[in-house]
């Protein structure tokens, strides 16, 4: 209970940007001994039995204290510890310690990938990838998937996808938003709200407009536009999406919206869907895990419980099993009472 009461009290930080990262479950580990680290996963990885070694080092370091584990393996043993890593271990429990081992924006791109790979195109994790990274994020994800797939991100993304959802992606993509500067411009936030509101020729309305808009302004210049125009139409921006575009494009605004109006909120709903029913989407679950676990888990959590009744830690604990569950239920890191 204490655990939460603090989370809760914490919230407020989340309108100012910097202060995210104080909201992971997972930080920097204080007496960080490398060398100690790099011994136990290799006699973890040549016995090829005692695999809990392997997610107990792994899951309690940050990402930066991972890369230096990574260099320090190379430097001493000659080998690489991702290549090692995938010998030892297989299937999702594989997935997420690799995906620990990768840099986020290595990570990121690897995700956009998969996304985009074969006959079918992932359009919710495309949009939740690059409605979420930061603009600096975003530049360093683009720069990985050039050096790692030899190909440009926005050239996948345009022969994968069709207009104007492909517009959105692109503009998202670019990493242009205005930071939250803590100034209400208050002639701004109208003029936005009348032009998402007007209606150009023949009763329809500009995307190019509407993905200026949201992919330029700041989080929280948007949620006052996003007020603004609830009181001025009486119509909440959700609804005014669904009545003017249909498809991807339409899904992906939507989802956009959701972001900016609480991100934890969003990705607390990603993993309840992903957990629903009778399958469970892994490659989801792992993600977020991964993606969220320096950031803002800790409000993802809490998000979670009041929605849904019941705690993040339990859920996974009722969804998966054995080493893959132990991984997961350490970036996790507690249950919500």
């Amino acid at each position: 209970m204490m655990l939460t009461q603090e989370i809760l009290s914490a919230l407020h930080l989340a309108d100012k940007g910097t202060a995210w990262g104080t909201l992971g479950t997972i930080k920097p580990l204080k007496n960080f001994e490398p060398e100690a680290d790099v011994e136990r996963i290799r006699e973890a990885v040549d016995s090829k039995g005692n695999v809990q070694t392997i997610i107990d080092t792994v899951t309690c370091l940050s990402n930066d204290q991972r890369q230096e584990v990574a260099r320090l393996y190379k430097a001493e043993l000659q080998k690489d510890l991702v290549e090692d890593i995938k010998k030892a271990l297989s299937g999702d429990l594989e997935k997420v310690i690799v995906g620990l081992l990768k840099t986020p924006a290595a990570f990121d791109a690897q995700e956009l990938k998969s996304a985009m790979k074969g006959l079918g195109t992932d359009e919710e994790t495309l949009t939740e990838i690059l409605s979420t990274r930061s603009n600096e994020q975003l530049r360093e994800i683009q720069t990985c998937y050039r050096q790692e797939y030899k190909a440009e991100l926005e050239k996948n993304i345009t022969s994968d996808t069709s207009e104007p959802y492909t517009g959105l992606l692109l503009a998202l993509a670019k990493g242009k938003r205005e930071r939250d500067s803590g100034i209400i411009d208050y002639g701004l936030i109208e003029q936005d709200s009348k032009i998402l509101s007007d209606l150009g020729p023949k009763n329809t309305a500009s995307s190019a407009q509407w993905i200026t808009i949201l992919t330029a302004r700041s989080h929280g210049h948007l949620r006052r536009v996003f007020d603004h125009f609830k009181k001025s139409t009486s119509v909440d921006i959700e609804e005014r999406v669904k009545k003017n575009f249909k498809g991807d494009f339409e899904n992906g605004l939507l989802t956009l919206v959701a972001i900016i109006k609480d991100t934890p909120l969003y990705f607390a709903d990603r993993l309840y869907n992903a957990m629903k029913g009778p399958g469970t989407s892994d490659s989801t679950l792992i993600r977020i895990l991964i993606s969220r676990s320096e950031i803002d888990l800790l409000s993802i959590r809490v998000a979670f419980r009041r929605k849904y009744g019941t705690s993040l830690y339990s859920s996974i604990q009722g969804e998966t099993k054995g080493n893959y569950r132990s991984a997961l239920l350490l970036l996790c890191r507690a249950e919500d009472i």
